[in-house]
């Protein structure tokens, strides 16, 4: 790990490149004074204009941090059950978000199985956005906290980025509209990845096709 942070600039770019820029990237979560780290391996984006972003119907207080600049957690719970962890981005007024669906425990590994106990696997504990969410104790306690100067939850860069060739692309899982849109990427191999979803053919990152 290079133990650097992204700059505030990084997350002001539009939620579908983030999504991409940090796979590889890690999670770090202090809790009781440990330190838990995962490498993200899946995310999604979700935009302006997105029928399935939290935000496509205005402000709330539930999304309010959302309609902040980038850089900044956006915890939701959902089916009564399950948090789920994400960063906004854009520029401040411009609503959109990166779920983090997947990471892959780089440090911390008991206090997460501690977590998840009911996890059969090790691949269990956090391949999922539910999942991560309770192996690093993430709840709506931790919303709105800036990823940029919080010393308790924070994004470090990875060593390099992920080859183009090494992040597959599909549409997003677990929704009812909007679900044409080639807005998930994950790193093609990694067992942590949520579900096997096959990579649209021809589709590079970033949802361009290769000429």
């Amino acid at each position: 790990m290079t133990n650097k942070r992204f700059p505030r600039a990084f997350f002001r770019q539009p939620s579908t490149i983030v999504a991409k820029d940090i796979l590889g990237a890690y999670l770090h979560r202090v809790l009781d004074g440990e330190e838990l780290i995962g490498k993200i391996v899946e995310t999604e984006a979700y935009c302006v204009g997105d029928e399935a972003c939290h935000a496509f119907r205005g402000k709330t207080p539930r999304n309010a941090v959302m309609f902040g600049e980038g850089g900044f957690s956006y915890i939701y719970f959902t089916y009564g059950m399950h948090h789920c962890f994400n960063i906004t981005a854009n520029e401040e007024g411009v609503a959109e978000a990166v779920l983090v669906r997947a990471i892959e425990p780089v440090k911390g590994m008991e206090t997460m199985r501690m977590l998840r106990a009911k996890a059969i696997r090790d691949r269990d504990i956090t391949n999922g956005p539910g999942k991560l969410c309770q192996a690093m104790s993430l709840s709506r306690n931790e919303n709105g906290i800036d990823l940029i100067e919080s010393d308790m939850l924070f994004l470090t860069r990875g060593e390099s980025p992920i080859p183009a060739n090494h992040i597959g692309v599909s549409t997003r899982i677990g929704i009812n509209v909007a679900q044409e849109h080639l807005w998930r990427f994950y790193i093609t191999g990694n067992e942590y990845v949520s579900r096997t979803k096959p990579s649209v053919p021809g589709i590079v990152a970033g949802g361009r096709r290769h000429k």
